[in-house]
């Protein structure tokens, strides 16, 4: 596995995807918290928090995410190289799993960069007052668990197609869905008590208990099962493409 994830990690970090993909992060999350004249500027919601970034960040993720995985098993299948991986002493949960690390190491590269923001929020508030590291610290786990699905979500759909365009596509779609898809279906009180479980299904409502500062088990387990369950899916793609 860790053959695998230090080939991944030196084309992400030994090139320039891992830092664009962090300035990209970065920058834009800057410009709607700081800049921009909009609803989640800090200065217009009057609150010493990061609830905005905690808000714009998974649509940022989104699409930043899938990007990074949709060339990971595609081009491998595209290119022949998927065949000689298979080739080699290692297993296809290693290598999937090496994939996964890889890409998990961007979205920590990524989130490091935004504790600037916390830095610059404290020189915001009044001398008596101080921050709520404890929901900021939250709702930082909860963001990397939500990155975690979409990067498990990404790898799945590379292992489906040999098209990166369409792995990308397919991926940022799936990432909606689960992020907010249920959550929009459950809104409209269809189902009657069954749209509890509804939104339960998606990643919106588990992921805004983080952000109110609950660190529940329940939503733990949700992240880490899903994930498992979708990295395995990729496991066994590939052992019948082997």
């Amino acid at each position: 596995m860790w053959t695998i994830f230090k080939k991944e990690f030196n084309q992400f970090f030994l090139g320039f995807t891992a830092y664009l993909a962090a300035f990209a992060f970065i920058f834009i999350s800057t410009l709607f918290l700081w800049f921009f004249d909009n609803q989640f500027n800090v200065f217009n919601t009057g609150n010493a928090s990061l609830s905005s970034f905690f808000f714009i960040a998974p649509w940022i993720f989104m699409f930043m995410i899938p990007a990074l995985t949709m060339k990971m098993i595609a081009e491998e299948q595209n290119n022949g190289t998927l065949l000689w991986l298979f080739t080699l002493p290692i297993k296809i949960n290693q290598i999937v799993w090496g994939k996964f690390f890889a890409v998990l190491s961007i979205v920590i590269f990524c989130l490091l960069g935004t504790f600037l923001f916390t830095l610059t929020l404290e020189n915001f508030i009044i001398s008596d007052q101080s921050l709520d590291y404890g929901t900021i610290y939250n709702g930082y786990l909860g963001l990397f668990l939500l990155g975690s699905l979409f990067s498990a979500i990404g790898i799945l759909t590379s292992s489906l197609s040999k098209n990166q365009v369409m792995a990308y596509v397919f991926a940022v779609f799936i990432c909606f869905i689960s992020y907010y898809g249920f959550e929009g279906l459950a809104s409209y009180n269809l189902l009657g008590s069954a749209d509890y479980y509804v939104q339960k299904i998606g990643s919106y409502s588990h992921y805004q208990q983080f952000l109110k500062g609950i660190l529940d088990t329940r939503d733990l387990a949700y992240f880490v099962v899903i994930i498992a369950l979708l990295l395995q899916a990729t496991i066994i793609n590939l052992h019948l493409k082997k």
